[in-house]
């Protein structure tokens, strides 16, 4: 045996019994595939060793308390999405303990001791999706991350001789209607492009009686709206938005006028076995009227002709002149096989996690796909996505080498498909973080031709922009893309931030920031351009007070690896950045470039 001190993370499934007492054998499936696809990658990814599990329950060894909360704070938060949509008594919550303590190692790897038993009674009182920290794990983290906690008081535990200081955490994101409808609404109504038909794409509902069938309904109406975004003739809010209004009670009038639009598409999957239903119908929401309706009953390996023949008849209903183009545009290839469609859709949602975990995970199922599909373009231009990522976050070993494979991956799939718009939108994101910022911009454009509608091709444009030295130009396309994207990501508001930046319109910049901040209030990158800002205005103090924000949720965060990363083409775009900063008395080190 071998006594140490160890940061213990323990959890369990809230209300296990009852839901395993209605349907076990759904439980135990539900389960396992959470651990599979987010549990284990994210212990993994945090340096954690699963000492044991008893039914539901796990018992969790981490290097640090920093690792433990952190992997804690992005199950929990990953579950609180998952749950989206799902019914209470359906549910799957997490309860979670944490400890920092003395424990005794046996020669089998198992844990015993004191701080395995106050981390299980810690986690016996957690609520459900919440965190609870033993005042020893508190002090830890307290001041290296930015924790909303509760101060419980001293509470008696069960078997622990003395009253102990706990602290509890409630994570994850608010739901769709509180963290997105809410910010949005704030935004005058948009006014759709006069000249053409508009329309919003509504999730379609999940109709199968498995929360977990929930990524194939919404995959479905992401290719609806995909197609529908290559017509020329039509104005098509994107999916971020539309999808804002999914489990949210409000009328078809109401979203349209929020979205800017006048037709609303609505529907819903039904997949059981290898047949799958699909319902829609077609709203005017000038009068909410149905304009058109059909139901589609088909063998699962039939669902792309679905789709083809939903998109057609949409036209037809719409009374669209299509040109040449848009006719082309809309036939193109997919995928033959229906397995690696689904494993497509699975890894699509897990990328729009935007963590390491997710990253992970979607590159693990496209990789899937593409043993089963190896022309699978889209597969390919998904796994070209997640290397890119691992290059800006600096999530893999080698970031470098991670921006050279999804590079060659990101060609890889236009040579399979040059037609399909996603492969453009990989190789030209690959190429502007790679500083080929000329044909980032040609690819960029190309995407634009064969999906006019794309507001993801917008932004990574604007993108491009900022960093040519055109912040004007990009200022004018990022307005293009919120036409598009009302509920744009919170992302848009920092494009928005440095592009007033570069035209030293600090105070719009800091506006800007303020605005992602309400949404992001972890987003290092927004306090150091925010504190640049400030420096730039003569205000130290609000500078240093944004600086020592940003290094608090990224203890490693390196202007000299920002200067290296960010592919500006003037070098004085990024030093102004770092003027500001010294400007404010702030000490960061010579980036200029030999």
């Amino acid at each position: 045996m071998t006594r140490k001190l160890a940061a213990i993370l323990v959890a369990d499934v809230v209300g296990y019994s009852r839901l395993a007492g209605a349907d076990e054998d759904r439980i135990l499936a539900r389960l396992r595939t959470l651990r599979s696809d987010l549990v284990d990658p994210t212990i993994a990814v945090h340096n954690g060793r699963v000492v044991k599990r008893t039914g539901d329950g796990s018992l969790i060894e981490f290097r640090s308390v920093v690792d433990a909360v952190r992997c804690a704070i992005e199950v929990q938060t990953a579950m609180v999405e998952r749950n989206i949509g799902v019914s209470p008594e359906h549910r799957i919550e997490f309860r979670v303990g944490i400890h920092l303590g003395d424990v005794v190692e046996e020669s089998d790897g198992d844990l015993m001791g004191d701080g395995v038993n106050i981390a299980a009674r810690l986690e016996g009182i957690a609520k459900p999706g919440a965190i609870c920290l033993s005042e020893d794990a508190y002090r830890q983290v307290k001041a290296r991350l930015d924790l909303a906690v509760t101060d419980l008081g001293r509470i008696q535990l069960k078997n622990i001789a003395e009253p102990m200081q706990v602290y509890s955490l409630q994570v994850g994101p608010l739901s769709n209607t509180a963290r997105q409808v809410q910010p949005a609404m704030k935004m005058p109504p948009v006014t759709a492009v006069s000249d053409k038909p508009s329309i919003a794409v509504l999730a379609f509902n999940n109709m199968s009686g498995d929360a977990e069938q929930e990524y194939f309904s919404d995959g479905i109406s992401e290719d609806i709206i995909t197609d529908l975004s290559k017509l020329s003739e039509l104005h098509v809010i994107a999916r971020n938005s539309s999808f804002v209004y999914k489990n949210v009670t409000a009328s078809v009038p109401e979203m349209a006028k929020a979205l800017g639009v006048r037709y609303v598409l609505e529907g819903s999957v039904r997949k059981a076995g290898n047949r799958v239903r699909v319902t829609a119908q077609l709203i005017d929401a000038n009068n909410g009227g149905h304009i058109w309706a059909s139901r589609f009953d088909r063998e699962l390996t039939d669902i792309f002709a679905v789709q083809d023949e939903l998109t057609q008849e949409i036209v037809a209903a719409l009374k669209l002149n299509l040109t040449h183009g848009d006719q082309d545009r809309l036939v193109q290839g997919r995928a033959v096989d229906i397995g690696a469609y689904e494993l497509l859709l699975r890894g699509r949602e897990q990328a729009s996690a935007h963590t390491r975990t997710g990253n992970l995970a979607a590159r693990s199922l496209a990789a899937d796909a593409l043993a089963i599909d190896p022309d699978y373009a889209a597969a390919q231009a998904l796994i070209s996505f997640t290397h890119v990522l691992d290059y800006i976050n600096a999530w893999s070993n080698d970031p470098e080498a991670s921006l050279r494979i999804g590079l060659d991956l990101a060609q890889q799939a236009m040579e399979m498909a040059e037609e399909q718009p996603n492969g453009h939108f990989a190789l030209g994101m690959a190429c502007m973080w790679n500083r080929e910022l000329d044909r980032a911009r040609a690819e960029v454009l190309q995407g634009l031709t064969l999906s006019p509608n794309s507001a993801d091709l917008l932004m990574l444009m604007a993108h491009i922009q900022i960093f040519s030295g055109d912040p004007a130009g990009a200022l004018e396309t990022l307005n293009e893309s919120m036409r598009l994207d009302p509920h744009h990501p919170e992302v848009l508001f920092q494009f928005l931030a440095d592009a007033h930046f570069s035209l030293g319109e600090y105070e719009q910049a800091i506006a800007a920031i303020e605005q992602r901040l309400q949404q992001n209030a972890q987003s290092e990158t927004a306090y150091a351009l925010l504190a640049s800002c400030y420096g730039h205005l003569g205000r130290p103090e609000e500078s240093r007070q944004a600086w020592e924000k940003a290094l608090q949720i990224n203890p490693n965060f390196s202007v000299e690896r920002r200067r290296r990363v960010l592919p500006f083409r003037n070098p004085e775009d990024f030093s102004r950045r770092v003027e500001g900063l010294r400007k404010a008395g702030l000490v960061v080190p010579d980036t200029r470039q030999s």
